[in-house]
């Protein structure tokens, strides 16, 4: 991990509902290139709105996003050029039921970053056998299990090269003998020096690779730290109360 500052949120709001709704309420944090950071605390509390702005999924009420250096909260920045730097994986694997796998995974090299259709292709069997699934290229989603959709949709994200991957709960929506599977791709990432910020219920996996853990509650980030910090030492009563239900 370095010093160097990828992603800067100041006072992020996000208000649903014409207002009444207040997700997010004044987050602020910094995300250091290399570093991985796992946002965690109760349904509801701004996580998965939180990171859904990092990349302007979501567009925020107020405050700013700046990455690598570029505040993408000013609408005359163009977006989609730097949401090609970020990867983003979902609960719900998002792939293309009627491609095969490595249609899914060269499409959006091959369209957006003009890459050869050989070259793109190369990359994306090199990323399959990472994963243990390069005898999957030619099938489709139909064809997989839950495990195997969510770590294709882990090296599709990682097809566009990017600067940081997001993470939005990628295991939630698995059987539990599958979570091992993607959180080993995860966790092979994290150790390659990729730059993530990871919600999740998975509290082993933010013990074991987090440099940092967030935990928000009702829109804020009540406390951070090490992971050393925040399961052992928690300062706050309403993380230790979160911690005392989930461990």
């Amino acid at each position: 991990m370095t010093t160097d500052v990828i992603i800067s949120v100041q006072g992020l709001e996000k208000h649903f509902g014409g207002g009444d709704i207040k997700a997010l309420r004044g987050v602020s944090a910094d995300i250091h290139r290399g570093e991985v950071v796992v946002v965690i605390g109760p349904s509801g509390s701004g996580k998965s709105t939180f990171l859904r702005c990092l990349n302007l999924l979501e567009t925020p009420t107020a405050g700013t996003v700046t990455f690598e250096g570029v505040d993408i909260t000013d609408p005359r920045v163009n977006i989609n050029t730097h949401r090609q730097k970020m990867g983003m994986v979902f609960q719900h694997f998002n792939l293309f039921p009627h491609m095969t796998v490595l249609k899914n995974m060269t499409l959006a090299p091959v369209k957006l970053l003009k890459k050869p259709r050989a070259e793109a292709e190369a990359k994306a069997r090199g990323l399959l056998k990472r994963v243990n699934l390069e005898n999957r290229a030619d099938a489709y989603p139909s064809q997989l299990s839950g495990g195997q959709k969510q770590r294709i949709a882990i090296v599709r994200a990682l097809c566009m090269e990017p600067e940081v991957m997001l993470f939005d709960e990628p295991t939630s929506a698995l059987d539990p003998e599958m979570v091992g599977e993607v959180l080993d791709v995860m966790k092979q990432l994290a150790r390659d020096g990729m730059t993530m910020v990871v919600v999740t219920h998975e509290m082993g996996f933010a013990r074991e690779v987090a440099d940092r853990v967030l935990f928000m509650d009702e829109g804020q980030i009540v406390e951070e730290g090490t992971p050393e910090k925040i399961f052992t030492h928690p300062e706050q009563q309403r993380t230790r109360d979160f911690l005392n239900k989930v461990l």
